[in-house]
C-alpha cells in the first residue's frame, strides 16, 4: 500500500472540499453557504446510506471485499464528525453574536 501524502491523498479516495473567494457579504453569498451546507448534509446521508448497505452485505455474507465495508464506515464516521464540528462552530457564533448584542 503506497503512503499518504497529506492533503492530496484525500483527493484519490473522492474527497471534495469546497473553494471559496473572498467576497462581499450579499444575499447571495448567504444562499451560497446554505446551499453548501445542504450540499454537506446531502453527501453525508449518501455516505451513510453506502455505508449501510455494504454491512448488510458483509453480514449477510455477500461482501466479498470487507475492506470496501471498512472504508466506506469510516468515511461516513469522519464525515458525520465533521458536519458536527461544523454545526457546534456555528451554534456558537450564533450564541456569541446574540451575547454581543445583549
Amino acid at each position: 500500500m503506497p503512503p499518504l501524502s497529506g492533503v492530496d491523498a484525500l483527493g484519490a479516495i473522492g474527497a471534495t472540499f469546497p473553494t471559496a473567494a473572498p467576497r462581499s457579504t450579499t444575499d447571495g453569498d448567504a444562499a451560497g453557504f446554505g446551499a453548501s451546507l445542504t450540499g454537506a448534509v446531502d453527501e453525508l446521508r449518501a455516505l451513510q446510506s453506502t455505508s449501510n448497505g455494504l454491512a448488510v452485505s458483509a453480514v449477510t455474507g455477500d461482501l466479498d471485499d470487507i475492506h470496501a465495508a471498512m472504508i466506506a464506515s469510516s468515511r461516513a464516521s469522519v464525515t458525520l464528525e465533521l458536519v458536527a464540528a461544523v454545526r457546534n462552530k456555528g451554534v456558537d457564533a450564533f450564541n456569541e453574536i446574540m451575547r454581543m448584542q445583549a
